[in-house]
């Protein structure tokens, strides 16, 4: 083709349709060859369309409303701009001129006018206005579209449609080609699909320039929908061309009180202070203001009410008060169920007829105009529908209206002459209303929106540019129904399903449904009940015939189902239709109460289905469906809509921990089932679940597929089944479709299954098999435990886990069943015929004698061993037999170690010993004592040390060596020992220490009488002449063992003994303070030296102390001052010369100084004292307290020597600090309070490590640095002024705890 022929035909495509415009257009890019001609043609048809389209225009006049005084404004600004706002007070005429404008401006031909409205009857209504207005049949030029009814063609100018069927048309039409104008007429309402198509446009318009764009608006935020589209004119139309007044009669009222003296005083308000109301009914109060209305001049009254209910209510209260009235009253209600019928009653006022009273829901606020209406009665509430996020449920609360509802409900009046709004409430409840009502897509489940978005592939919703961006969590709940759906996967994308659900023109809940039935064979019977699920329900119940209607309704109903019951409808209706004429078939649905109008609608809405179904692959069966499949499809799409009967109750525990009942209509009412599936679930005064049907959990678990929740518990073998078996728990949202199941648990954990197959069937042979190795292992290991008996011994036989070892290391992974097991080894017994038969290696342990010994080795003692197998004896276990003149030598934790054979149980006894809190943290303890006994080393200390040591270094847990139960520890696991003396046995027991008390004095005279000789003295004041050395052990041979003796120096009050001790510990316990008492009595008394150099002021600073008196304060000081002059024993004669020479010269100084540092303690002390309260406040009390269990601590009798000189110093910086923090307390007890706590979690950690430790390792000076470092810590909290000779912090503290090594 050549260029000009091309630039020819492209000029024509201006003069399409945009949509034909577009397909040739691709045509001509995409054209081959050189014969234009039949796309010529085609530009040819397409131009007659436009013709076709031209004429069809119909004369336009416009009505005198108040946007016809405005039209040319609007023509100009929808002329100049993309987009055009109009907010216009109700009655305005923008919804029935708008159009007309933009025809009459030329839109239209290339493109359909497109004016969408929220509700299908404001549809249905406003496409017959305009048609009417321009001369024309409703279907031609002016059509509408509404879901399952379409009154439109390709020659329809202007289209009315609900928002919902263009939202529909954008799958199919991403670019909306099919229109040149959109009209989103009530904006302001911000419904769902408004809010999605408000922000789908706002990124489409760029793409479609020629596209133009009218929000309309109630004047209500017209400044938001300019703002959202880049600042768009904004047109205001005047719609109010009379002024109303507005009055207001609060159904709360004052009430009147008697002022006059009397009994009806209120004796507890003489002066009347108090004002009394009263709350009336609001249909009297709705009666009484049409009362008030009819001094008037006549106009008709408009009543908004909130539901179906309180419409007959108030129609039955207006009729009984009305009906004596000599003007006649008509009384008409109006509302979406309403029959279309009755719905044209509220339109057609005649002139001159009677006072009209119209009870209307909030359908009449904006998207209908009653016409003659000059009165308005608003009671200021109404149904909002609002999504819970904790029931998931969607519910229809009674709420307060916004103002601008309040505006638009009162802008129904004055629209012919001056108008009257009543409003029931008052101004000020007016006043603290909030302005707007919430968009929809911040009070409902986004689910439809989300998959429409998801398969028209528009991204994240979260960054789609809605004028308000929905909640995140409104988001997660719609993602999750449609999880729940299965139209969105685990990671929240679209799956199959998803797309398919998405061309369905349904909630998706009745879209999955839909698709279930295709897989369940029951197509016809859910696509009956689809549609019912999506109109009014059509059977009618008369206010005044209520009975007979539920009597007529009854022939339907099926006691275990309320969709079988429409099921029955469908099927009667059906026959009827077959055998009645059309007017007969009216007069039967009349006569039987049922809606004509809605059966036509719900066998068009069938039809509809089926074709889309038809669409998608979807076909009918030809035969019927049973109940249980219709259920299981219908359950595909209700999952979260289950229910459990709670006991006998009447209540159903619902998805998510939600309550609630079956709604009053159903069937299922007077025998609730105890599981159930219902259709709606909706919150009103309660949550009601409405259309129900009995349910088994099995089909719900079957259909929920991957939704449910699995566990299993108790994996136990099954020897009948040869198999591990457990019990499965299945739960959807929480309910428990399966409790307790028992399954097979090789598919749920294969790996612990085998083990126990290993274990149960082959180990302990709890199976029944004819494989010969089972049949072998049994009679070897029979013959084993004979020998075993033979021997008294349990421990030559391999235990259960060597055999277990023995399967493991043959056995392959696959065998995790008998079956399993048996085809395995079909197979493998053909190539290794042997290789599960065991032999006598593999069930003997290898028996050494090193882990049962026949001594016992201590230091250079070998103590011989018996062993006894007897449980229940006294005796049974490990006896040592020990000597009476060495058992004084045995001693610490050394036999706690048993034999080495023994040890691993003794290891598992002492964990399992342990309190519940701490056990659990080295469970399974076999296996813990498995792992900790390489690591134990008897040599290293004690058995529980080492053990405590292990485990935290292991676990980080610091075990309390109290915390082992010794108690609990079997008997034989313990060594009993048997003290002998001259081959006889004396005593005997477990307890070693007990047994060193039983037998102390005739140890100390056993070891006495084989080594003391003449060495023991007593009532010695000096060093013994004969004694040139005191000798520190003394030894002697009996009885084959080495007897050895601790000499040492025992103070005893006025006087010293030389005695042999038994153990190293005892002598270095006694040689000490024996040695310093020895001293003391051989050097001359420093105390009255002291005494006599004291100046009156000390003595009356030392007279008030801890020790009692002045002399025994003396004497504590000079003990202390022995200890700085003496700090090691001497053990020779020349020696202790020395020492106490030197100890005589320097005592009475030494003891001086000592005097000196006591007295600045005491000093600190007594200031310390005298600060005090004797009864402290209750914000000090802790505080004092504190300070008094400190004072204790650290001032106990002996002070003097148990301090040390080298730490007074320290002692009364302590106890200064202790002042300080004393002048600081009541000026800031809460600070007090805050370091006192820190404080006291250092001293509590502190407290648990000593716990922790055996007393002995207490006394170790890193212990007791500690409790020094825990008094600096004090220091610098209090009197951070005076110092601390080192860094101290909690921290500091806290790693020198960790750093205690027990």
């Amino acid at each position: 083709m050549s260029d000009p022929q091309l630039r020819e035909l492209r000029a024509r495509l201006d003069g399409l349709t945009i949509r034909d415009a577009a397909r040739l257009d691709r045509r001509l890019k995409n054209l081959r060859g050189d014969n234009p001609a039949k796309i010529a043609e085609q530009i040819a048809a397409a131009e007659g369309v436009i013709a076709s389209r031209l004429a069809a225009v119909p004369t336009i006049t416009y009505p005198d409303l108040p946007v016809t005084d405005r039209r040319a404004e609007i023509a100009k600004a929808i002329t100049e701009n993309q987009v055009v706002i109009v907010a216009g007070e109700t009655g305005s005429g923008k919804t029935t001129q708008l159009p007309k404008i933009c025809l009459e401006l030329g839109r239209g031909i290339r493109g359909t006018i497109g004016h969408t409205q929220p509700r299908r009857l404001a549809a249905r209504t406003v496409a017959q206005r305009i048609a009417d207005e321009t001369g024309t049949a409703l279907g031609g030029a002016i059509g509408y579209t509404v879901r399952f009814t379409d009154q439109a063609s390709d020659s329809t100018l202007v289209k009315l449609m609900t928002d919902g069927i263009l939202l529909a048309e954008i799958q199919r039409d991403r670019r909306l080609l099919r229109y040149d104008t959109l009209i989103l007429d009530e904006a302001h309402e911000r419904s769902l699909n408004i809010d999605f198509l408000l922000g789908y446009l706002r990124e489409l318009l760029p793409r479609r320039p020629d596209l133009k764009v009218i929000v309309t608006s109630a004047t209500i935020e017209p400044e938001r929908f300019a703002k959202h589209f880049f600042d768009a004119p904004i047109v205001e139309v005047s719609g109010r061309t009379y002024p109303v007044e507005i009055r207001y009669r609060p159904l709360e009222i004052q009430i009147a009180t008697n002022g006059s003296a009397g009994s009806s005083d209120d004796p507890d308000d003489p002066d009347h202070d108090i004002v009394r109301t009263e709350t009336r009914d609001q249909t009297e109060a709705i009666v009484d203001a049409v009362r008030e209305l009819e001094s008037e001049p006549a106009g008709d009254v408009l009543v908004f009410l909130s539901g179906e209910r309180e419409i007959r209510d108030t129609a039955e209260a207006l009729r009984d008060a009305l009906s004596g009235d000599t003007f006649p009253t008509e009384i008409l209600p109006l509302y979406a169920r309403l029959p279309t019928a009755d719905q044209q009653k509220v339109f057609n006022a005649k002139p001159g007829g009677p006072r009209r009273i119209v009870l209307a829901t909030n359908v009449a606020e904006t998207s209908l105009t009653v016409p003659g209406i000059r009165y308005v009665v608003d009671p200021g509430t109404a149904r909002i529908s609002r999504y819970s996020r904790r029931t998931k449920v969607q519910r229809l609360p009674i709420e307060p209206i916004s103002q601008a509802s309040a505006a638009q409900r009162s802008g129904r009046s004055g629209r012919t002459a001056p108008g009257v709004c009543i409003r029931l409430y008052s101004e000020e409840d007016f006043a603290a209303r909030p302005r707007y009502t919430d968009p929809e897509i911040l009070r409902t489940n986004l689910g439809a929106v989300i998959l429409q978005m998801a398969a028209l592939g528009l991204g994240d919703i979260e960054a789609f540019p809605f004028l308000d961006p929905p909640d995140a969590r409104s988001i997660r709940d719609g993602i999750q129904l449609l999880q729940e759906l299965g139209a969105f996967d685990a990671k929240g994308a679209i799956t199959d399903v998803g797309r398919r659900l998405a061309r369905l023109p349904l909630d998706p809940r009745v879209g999955r449904m839909i698709l279930q039935a295709d897989a369940e064979g029951c197509v016809r019977e859910v696509l009956i009940l689809a549609a019912a699920l999506s109109i009014p329900d059509p059977r009618e119940r008369p206010a005044d015939r209520e009975e007979a209607a539920r009597q007529k309704h009854a022939r339907f109903a099926d006691e275990h189902s309320d969709f079988v019951s429409y099921l029955n409808l469908w099927n009667y209706l059906r026959e009827q239709r077959n055998q009645l004429s059309g007017s007969a078939f009216r007069r039967m649905c009349r006569d039987e109460f049922l809606h004509y109008l809605r059966i036509r609608e719900w066998q068009d809405l069938v039809g509809q289905l089926r074709s889309i179904a038809a669409d998608l692959g979807i076909r009918e069966s030809g035969d019927d469906a049973d109940a249980l499949r219709v259920h299981t499809a219908l359950t595909a799409g209700l999952l979260s809509h289950i229910g459990l009967r709670e006991g006998e109750t009447r209540d159903y525990q619902g998805a998510r921990n939600s309550r609630f009942v079956l709604a009053p209509g159903s069937v299922l009412t007077k025998k609730p089932p105890r599981w159930i599936v219902v259709a709606d679930l909706v919150e009103t005064s309660r949550l009601f679940g409405r259309i129900a049907a009995r349910i088994e959990p099995e089909t719900v678990e079957r259909v929920a597929g991957d939704l449910v929740q699995r566990t299993f518990s108790e994996p136990h073998w099954d020897a009948r089944r040869g198999a591990v078996m457990a019990y499965e728990r299945v739960t959807l949202y929480g309910l428990p479709l399966v409790p307790r199941r028992r399954v097979g648990y090789a598919q749920v954990d294969p790996v612990v299954a085998r083990e126990l197959f290993i274990r149960h069937a082959l180990v302990e042979g709890d199976w029944q098999t004819r494989h010969h190795f089972a049949r072998d292992n049994t009679r070897l290991r029979a013959e084993l435990e004979e020998l075993e008996e033979r021997a008294r011994r349990r421990d030559l036989l391999a235990g259960d886990d060597e055999v277990y070892a023995f399967y493991d290391q043959r056995v392959p992974e696959s065998a995790v069943s008998a079956r399993h097991f048996d085809a395995w080894w079909k197979k493998q017994r053909h190539v290794t015929p042997d290789l599960l038969t065991m032999t006598r290696a593999d069930l003997l342990r290898t028996d050494t004698d090193a882990d049962q010994p026949d001594t016992w080795q201590t230091s250079d003692l070998s103590l011989p061993l018996s062993y006894r197998f007897e449980p229940g004896a006294a005796d049974d276990g490990v006896t040592v037999h020990v000597p009476v003149e060495v058992l004084a030598r045995l001693g610490g934790d050394g036999f706690a170690w048993q034999v080495p054979a023994l040890r691993e149980e003794l290891v598992t006894a002492l964990i399992k010993s342990l309190p519940k809190d701490l056990r659990r943290n080295f469970v399974p303890a076999p296996d813990t004592a498995r792992a900790v006994l390489p690591d134990l080393n008897p040599g290293d200390g004690s058995l529980l040390e080492e053990l405590q040591r292990e485990l935290r270094r292991r676990s980080g847990i610091l075990v309390p060596i109290d915390a082992f139960d010794l108690s609990k520890i079997p008997d034989h696991l313990r060594v009993t020992f048997a003290v002998e003396k001259d081959g006889n046995e004396v005593a005997r027991g477990k307890d070693l220490g007990a047994l060193h008390d039983k037998l102390a004095g005739s140890v100390r005279q056993a070891v006495a009488g084989a080594v003391a000789g003449d060495l023991q003295r007593t009532a010695l004041l000096a060093w013994p002449d004969d004694l040139a050395e005191l000798p520190r052990t003394v030894e002697s041979s009996s009885g084959g063992h080495t007897v050895r003796g601790f000499p040492a120096f025992v103070d005893s009050g006025a006087a010293v003994d030389i005695r042999v001790f038994p153990t190293p510990a005892e002598q270095a316990a006694a040689m000490g303070p024996g040695l310093r008492r020895l001293l003391r009595l051989a050097a001359p008394s420093p105390v009255k030296a002291a005494e006599r150099g004291l100046n009156p002021r000390t003595r009356l600073a030392l007279s008030t102390n801890p020790d009692g008196s002045l002399a025994a304060l003396l004497e504590d000081c000079a003990d202390a001052a022995v200890r700085v002059l003496a700090p090691k024993a001497v053990w020779t004669a020349a020696d202790f010369t020395a020492l106490r020479d030197t100890v005589a010269a320097k005592l009475v100084p030494t003891t001086l100084d000592v005097i000196g540092r006591v007295e600045r303690v005491l000093a600190a002390a007594q200031a310390a004292q005298v600060a005090l309260p004797d009864k402290p406040s209750a914000l000090q009390a802790d505080a004092i307290a504190d300070i008094r269990a400190q004072l204790g601590r650290l001032l106990p009798v002996g002070f003097v020597a148990i301090t040390g000189v080298t730490h007074l110093a320290d002692l009364t910086r302590y106890l200064t600090a202790v002042g300080r923090r004393l002048e600081r307390l009541p000026q800031a007890p809460a600070a007090d309070r805050e370091r006192m706590d820190r404080v006291h979690a250092v001293e509590d950690a502190y407290d648990e490590l000593r716990q922790a430790l055996s007393p002995l390792r207490c006394q170790g000076e890193d212990v007791r640095d500690i409790a020094r470092q825990i008094e600096e810590l004090r220091v610098s909290l209090w009197a951070q002024q005076l110092g601390t000779p080192r860094p101290v912090s909690e921290q500091r503290i806290y790693r020198a705890i960790d750093a205690v090594v027990p």
